[in-house]
């Protein structure tokens, strides 16, 4: 197997020439008719005892050549990859196959993207970016005592007065569309939250102010996005109000303090609450300064993208949503089928993020390679160090399992990052 030739045809792409030996292809084809041969049958042969030769006289000569094709090309397709050096990216597509049999061997040839081979940085470092405020506010922490209070509240029945926005209201309902009830649009002693926007946009708004006993009806339009069966349809609800049950919150004090936390005043909750605030503040406001910068960086950056990177992306980023979604019990398709969306749709929405992440790791990988950047063994093996206790597992199950050329292209990409933000002024 050899790489002939292979030749630049555009930004980014190279067509490849490839041969394989008579030999290599006599061999592969020998290899499909092991596969295929207990289901040949031909005529004064029992079922699966035919020779190969036999089966080739029969069929003719190319019999198994289109299966021997299957079997020989990854082989040397990787080797042609392997030999040239080329980082290719996707798959390989524009196949052709001048020669292919036992006598001549096999010559093809094919096109494959690769990595953007000219990366041309603009300013990375010297950058200026905003930084957000670190420090809670009193205001935050009202704001969390106020979460803490509504998530320690009880409901207490209501007998005196009307639903009220942030009550909860239990209901029957039933939906209609051009007067006929549709699927899914029924509920009875439903307990619905006037407020928490869990229904139809207008349906909760409409509940209140009625009272217990009360028969009447609710009129709303389906939001555009929503199933394509009823997607902005016109709808009325009949609904009957059961129950109403209002919020009893707890009294804010010493006691509360130590009813859910380890404190024993109000005062030492709330100092808490403010440092815990403060900590998580000062961490998303330097991620956003980080996230200002490379987008500096990216759009400084001059490059061609083969358009396959940003759709590996879109795939990794389904495959992973996919299995957020099974680890709750949901099938994608299932989950696309309720959202109104196909595949392609969806896709769409991962565009972005895709792109703006596959020109991020272009960028700092070029700048690895500008500011010559290496990991040394000792960071390696503090990073595996500490996957392994976020883990709890062996540092050798951690070598195992992540290679070290990719602990080490992490630790070269952190440094990166660190440099553009250690260089870079607060505004």
């Amino acid at each position: 197997m050899a790489l002939k030739s292979s030749n630049k045809v555009e930004t980014n792409v190279y067509e490849l020439n490839i041969t394989a030996t008579a030999e290599e292809f006599a061999e592969a084809c020998k290899k499909a008719y092991q596969k295929q041969r207990k289901s040949i049958q031909i005529p004064g042969f029992r079922k699966g005892k035919a020779t190969q030769g036999m089966v080739e006289k029969y069929y003719g000569e190319g019999a198994f050549y289109e299966e021997a094709l299957e079997i020989i090309y990854p082989t040397v397709v990787g080797d042609a990859i392997e030999e040239g050096n080329f980082r290719m990216v996707g798959q390989p597509f524009d196949l052709d196959v001048p020669v292919m049999s036992k006598s001549e061997g096999l010559e093809l040839t094919l096109k494959i993207n690769v990595y953007p081979e000219e990366v041309k940085l603009g300013e990375y470092k010297g950058l200026k970016a905003a930084m957000l405020p670190t420090e809670a506010t009193d205001e935050d922490v009202d704001n969390e005592i106020n979460n803490m209070l509504d998530r320690n509240s009880r409901l207490v029945t209501v007998e005196d007065r009307a639903a009220e926005m942030g009550d909860t209201a239990e209901i029957d309902f039933e939906g209609f569309v051009d007067g006929v009830a549709f699927d899914g649009g029924k509920g009875e002693n439903y307990p619905l939250e006037l407020g928490s926007g869990s229904f139809i946009p207008g349906f909760e708004e409409q509940v209140a102010g009625h009272n217990v006993g009360d028969e009447f009806d609710v009129n709303v339009t389906f939001p555009e996005e929503y199933a394509a069966e009823l997607a902005g349809k016109d709808a009325v609800f009949k609904c009957k109000i059961h129950e109403i049950k209002t919020k009893e919150l707890p009294e804010l004090d010493d006691e509360f303090a130590k009813d859910v936390s380890d404190f024993d005043t109000l005062d030492e909750l709330k100092a808490d609450i403010k440092k815990q605030l403060s900590d998580k503040k000062e961490a998303d406001a330097k991620a956003d300064f980080e996230n200002q910068l490379i987008e500096q960086v990216v759009e400084n950056m001059e490059v061609e993208v083969p358009e396959c990177m940003y759709d590996q992306r879109c795939d990794e980023m389904i495959q992973d949503y996919s299995y957020r979604l099974q680890m709750q019990g949901i099938d994608l398709n299932t989950y696309l089928g309720y959202m109104g969306q196909d595949m392609d749709s969806f896709k769409e929405t991962f565009k972005e993020g895709a792109e703006k992440q596959v020109k991020t790791s272009i960028a700092l990988e070029a700048i690895v390679k500008a500011e010559n950047i290496e990991a040394t063994e000792e960071e390696i093996d503090a990073e595996v160090a500490k996957l392994a206790e976020q883990y709890q597992m062996e540092a050798e199950q951690i070598k195992a399992a992540v290679p070290a050329e990719q602990l080490a292209s992490d630790i070269k990409t952190r440094k990166a990052v660190d440099l553009i933000v250690e260089s870079a002024v607060k505004e």
